[in-house]
């Protein structure tokens, strides 16, 4: 059984303290380790907004956030009122130099704490909070900065974040969250390979026939719509989270799991994915935007109405991509990524199918012989599947059925584990970068997304149609389809 160990003290400062992701996800997680114990008496967190609350008014906010993000069974009033004490709420304009002497008079109460800055904000603020807070006098050798994602929106962006928060952090004090990186199945993937001989022997061409990436959606952009609208699926999901999972499927064994040997073997993979062009960008992309449909019963909106009528936008919501990796493991193999806003379901999976079997002796009438496949399923139901072939008992002739062998760690583990935010937060807290981005690997899969983007635009690539509560438009089929194969949507089986 897995152990919760404490944290050292901490000052954990939000910018952005009273924003969407710190009600939804930041506080419910920090409430979570609170509940299990990982945090001292003294340990603080500190809420920085534009706006003014009483300290009152700042606890009763969380607190009703609270109750609005957990269920009734994960609030409990004993945890609520340590949790309560260490709230508080500081007033401050990160877009200037000046009004930093709250913060700092603050956060001098408690000199030898660690210090987490987490950047809940827009990316383009980042690089001056950092220098803000440099100017201020408040960063030092345990101070650590935490960018959300995405940094930046594309590759001179993205170097320019980096520099700026560079010229005041070192770069192992500077953890980039990918959400995706803290689920447990996401970490699963170095077990499954690396500590069963069953699968490193097979995790290569040779016996691979090729890769499925899907995080679907059945949300529309709802009041994200104008954020979305400048950014699209491409720069939203594949430039992060699903370049992050090719690279943990696909990168060579690790000499250790220290995040350096991590990381180079991610990068390796990123240096390696074969470049897309205006003469192949039709070939091996495809765009979609959702129009009205039904979802789970429910009739929504398209993507443009969402947006407006004043609004004409050919921003993908949908993107499928044939992505090829040039090295000696990954040769003709390639990886189809796919992710999507209004699809059929909400879920995410990477699937692994293998090549069929060489020659068959069973008899034609003895059903399909089907190849073996792996799904690794992140979400719902965070689990693994592996299919065999079996033979159906009983009489009347040899009929082969292809089965599902399933572990679920909900149904086996019967626990609740820490979410992701709630793992990532104690890595930033413990000082752990392995699950967090280097700047390199964010460049480089940005200089790889750049090459896509302006294929599209040379190409004049539009974004093709589809009902909302579907897989996605039929090009994507076709992307499958022309190389002798098609896509596993979940729940298939």
């Amino acid at each position: 059984m897995a152990q919760f160990v404490p944290a050292e003290p901490f000052d954990l400062v939000i910018f952005g303290g009273t924003g969407d992701l710190s009600q939804r996800k930041l506080l419910p997680a920090l409430f979570h380790r609170d509940r299990d114990g990982q945090f001292s008496d003294d340990s603080r967190i500190i809420a920085v907004s534009r706006g003014e609350l009483a300290a009152a008014d700042f606890t009763g906010f969380v607190h009703d956030s609270l109750r609005r993000h957990l269920a009734d069974d994960e609030f409990d009033e004993a945890t609520w009122q340590r949790f309560s004490r260490r709230l508080h709420g500081q007033r401050l304009d990160v877009t200037t130099a000046d009004g930093w002497d709250g913060l700092g008079a603050a956060l001098a109460k408690e000199p030898d704490h660690i210090r987490v800055f987490y950047l809940a904000m827009l990316p383009s603020l980042y690089g001056s909070t950092a220098s803000n807070l440099a100017r201020a006098g408040l960063t030092n050798a345990r101070s650590r900065i935490v960018l959300e994602k995405p940094v930046g929106s594309d590759h001179a962006s993205a170097r320019a974040i980096n520099d700026e928060v560079g010229c005041v952090f070192e770069e192992n004090q500077v953890y980039r969250i990918d959400h995706y990186l803290g689920k447990e199945t996401v970490q699963n993937l170095a077990a499954l390979r690396f500590a069963n001989s069953l699968f490193e022997p097979l995790w290569r061409h040779g016996a691979i026939d090729h890769v499925q990436i899907t995080v679907a959606e059945d949300l529309g952009t709802g009041n994200r719509a104008e954020f979305y609208d400048r950014t699209g699926a491409l720069r939203d999901m594949v430039q992060n989270h699903m370049l992050q999972l090719l690279c943990l499927v696909a990168m060579e064994p690790p000499i250790s799991l220290s995040h350096e040997e991590l990381r180079n073997e991610k990068i390796k993979v990123l240096k390696a994915l074969r470049p897309i062009t205006p003469d192949n960008v039709k070939q091996v992309t495809v765009r979609g935007q959702y129009t009205s449909g039904a979802v789970a019963g429910e009739l929504v909106k398209g993507y443009q109405e969402e947006l407006g009528p004043e609004t004409a936008s050919d921003t993908e919501t949908f993107v499928a991509i044939k992505a090829e990796i040039d090295n000696w493991r990954w040769a003709d193999t390639p990886f189809y990524l796919r992710t999507g806003k209004r699809l059929a379901s909400k879920s995410s999976e990477i699937v692994l199918q293998f090549r069929p079997v060489a020659h068959s002796i069973f008899p034609k009438d003895s059903g399909e012989l089907e190849p073996n496949r792996l799904v690794i399923r992140l979400q719902p139901n965070e689990g693994v599947q592996l299919s065999i072939v079996t033979k159906e008992p009983g009489p009347g002739g040899f009929r082969l059925r292809s089965l599902p062998l399933n572990l679920s760690f909900t149904d086996t583990y019967q626990v609740r584990y820490p979410d992701a935010y709630e793992r990532l937060l104690m890595e930033v807290l413990r000082g752990n970068p392995a699950l967090f981005m280097h700047r390199e690997e964010v460049e480089r899969a940005w200089g790889w997304i750049d090459g896509i983007i302006d294929s599209w635009q040379q190409s004049r690539m539009k974004a093709q149609d589809y009902v909302a509560g579907t897989w996605g438009p039929t090009d994507s089929v076709r992307l499958l389809d022309r190389d002798g194969r098609e896509w596993r949507n979940p729940h298939d089986d």
